[in-house]
């Protein structure tokens, strides 16, 4: 059965297109790995973009714009990340000063705006959770950030807990409660071989999936519910990519599962 929601990434690929145009309705997804000293030129065109350094150093630059040396992790696990917005029709150039993993993400956008660098100490750290569902959010690319649609954060997931429980939807517009926002999971592991449960599910049935999530595996999540564990041994990492007309961090808890955020 075909996996509608699920991606895998070939990890020896420079450069993937992993969620691409009109699979969702504002999101699409890219994955560049550049050798040090090689270059990567593009335009954003009619989208507004934001580079989020995974791995490695490098410098993004354009005409009134140069961020140089930027990205201080190892890997995803080392602390908070770079992260470059980008507006529409913005020609630029990523240089790997070393081997660098840059996450791609796009929005649809006609918003007059000017790059900006968001530095690890912009971001902001939440503890989210308690017990067994504990785990640290960083919100990177958020409303402090003048885009038109394009939201961008990070999970750090201890081995063996949930996140994004209680399970939560951000389906509909009906503020100031909840948005309606689409997203996209993008997967690390600490170790090569970790792994974790996605489930994506809506109050009626429509929609009601369970995928094994890897290294590199990307979930797309146009509606529903989609809290996901870590299987125990195994630390977790997620980008999260979300986007829509109303651009905030707002969400309905399943009210089956209330209770446990109010106990």
């Amino acid at each position: 059965m075909k996996n509608t929601y699920l991606r895998h990434r070939q990890p020896e690929s420079k450069y993937e297109r992993i969620v691409k145009s009109r699979e969702m309705e504002y999101i699409e997804f890219d994955m560049l790995k550049l050798d040090a000293g090689a270059v990567y030129n593009n335009s954003t065109s009619g989208y507004e973009e934001g580079l989020l350094i995974l791995n490695g150093k490098c410098s993004v630059s354009g005409k009134d714009f140069d961020f140089s040396n930027i990205g201080d992790r190892m890997n995803v696990f080392d602390g908070k990340p770079y992260c470059v917005y980008l507006p529409f029709n913005t020609l630029y150039e990523i240089k790997a000063l070393t081997d660098v993993e840059v996450a791609l993400c796009r929005t649809p956008s006609d918003l007059k705006s000017k790059p900006q660098l968001i530095k690890p100490e912009d971001v902001i750290v939440k503890d989210l959770g308690k017990d067994n569902w504990q785990r640290k959010a960083y919100l990177i690319l958020d409303e402090r950030i003048g885009a038109k649609h394009i939201y961008i954060g990070e999970a750090i997931v201890p081995a063996g807990n949930w996140a994004g429980f209680p399970p939560h939807r951000h389906d509909y517009d009906n503020l100031p409660h909840e948005v309606d926002m689409e997203e996209v999971y993008f997967y690390r592991f600490d170790k090569p071989q970790g792994f974790g449960i996605q489930k994506v599910y809506t109050d009626d049935g429509d929609i009601d999936e369970t995928y094994t999530v890897k290294n590199d595996d990307t979930v797309m999540i146009s509606r529903g519910y989609h809290p996901v564990a870590a299987a125990p041994g195994y630390g977790m990492y997620y980008l999260w990519i979300m986007a829509g007309k109303n651009r905030k961090f707002l969400s309905t808890l399943n009210p089956e599962h209330r209770w446990i955020a109010e106990g």
